[in-house]
């Protein structure tokens, strides 16, 4: 099978997506003739146009509002917001609006309108521009929440999200775009809030998702040289999340890390460690533990950063510390 690159496996989805379906659009800051700013939409408006591929001016809870008003009209738009950090000043229309409007009207209006933005640090982008603000949107009802890790799993989850009836917030990550997988040519979709064991093991379950599954599999294979066997679970989604496949593992290895770029306090693993606790808990040999990036604005220091956000070697520490 071939190999393509997360930027590549995201445009073939926007492409397909837009050739099956001509309710599907796109809108976001230089996404145009630009192809956007880590080229995700490259050539794009030169297949479907302008009224497909719209530019918009610098104006995220303008263009989120217009992108709701084409939505419950019964188009389909896909936006992006260029850094997750700036869904902040969109954040009226995305969890007021969006999420809810469905619920008010008893379910009289639909919006088909899929998010797409980036987040996470590793390139020393700062403190405005280097966010996990996953947890925020996992916590709206009425949003569901994708984070992909691989090429494969863009594609797929892309096409899901934009076949989905409801808003879907998107989030990929900028360390990841470059990362080469193998991806189909035919087309397939990967159905929403279904995890995947991405690898197998015994002794010990790692939770992540996007950029810290990688790191959950380099821990995997340090481990595996001091004879611990560790199976690594990627949420992929995490509204609707995937709790059957977190119980089953936890039931096979007993212990469990869970591992996300978010900050610690208030995150998401925090929610992982609670349906465990509830649904698994006479299954634990050791309490669960968190590894997440610490409780401070990201630096703009490259090594102060890297000592900021999670690393490998935090993951298997807090394996070795459970036996």
């Amino acid at each position: 099978m071939r190999e393509i690159t997360m930027a590549q496996a995201l445009n073939e989805a926007l492409r397909e997506e837009m050739a099956r379906d001509e309710r599907v659009f796109l809108m976001g800051e230089d996404i145009g003739e630009y192809g956007g700013i880590f080229k995700v939409t490259k050539d794009l408006i030169g297949q479907f146009g302008e009224r497909r591929v719209r530019d918009t001016p610098i104006s995220e809870a303008g263009f989120i509002g217009a992108g709701i008003g084409a939505a419950m009209t019964g188009l389909i738009p896909v936006i992006e917001i260029m850094w997750v950090d700036f869904t902040a000043v969109a954040m009226d229309q995305i969890m007021n609006q969006a999420a809810k409007l469905a619920y008010m009207s008893g379910g009289q209006t639909r919006v088909p309108l899929v998010i797409r933005t980036q987040g996470g640090a590793g390139r020393g982008n700062s403190a405005q521009h280097s966010q996990s603000l996953e947890t925020v949107f996992a916590h709206i009802p009425g949003l569901k929440v994708v984070i992909p890790s691989t090429p494969y799993d863009a594609k797929g989850l892309l096409k899901a999200a934009i076949r989905d009836p409801g808003p879907v917030v998107f989030i990929e990550n900028k360390m990841l775009y470059n990362k080469k997988g193998q991806v189909p040519e035919e087309d397939y979709a990967i159905p929403l809030g279904k995890a995947e064991v991405s690898r197998q093991g015994r002794d010990v379950t790692l939770i992540g998702v996007s950029r810290m599954v990688d790191f959950c599999l380099e821990a995997a294979e340090q481990l595996e040289k001091e004879g611990l066997s560790a199976e690594v679970i990627d949420l992929r989604t995490l509204n609707p999340l995937d709790e059957q496949a977190l119980v089953e593992s936890l039931r096979k290895t007993m212990r469990a890390v869970v591992v996300h770029e978010a900050t610690r306090s208030f995150g998401w693993g925090a929610e992982v460690c609670a349906v465990l606790q509830e649904k698994a808990f006479d299954y634990l040999d050791a309490p669960i533990k968190r590894v997440a990036t610490k409780d401070v604005p990201l630096p703009y220091n490259r090594d102060l950063e890297k000592q900021t956000i999670p690393q490998v070697s935090d993951i298997v520490e807090a394996v070795r510390s459970q036996f």
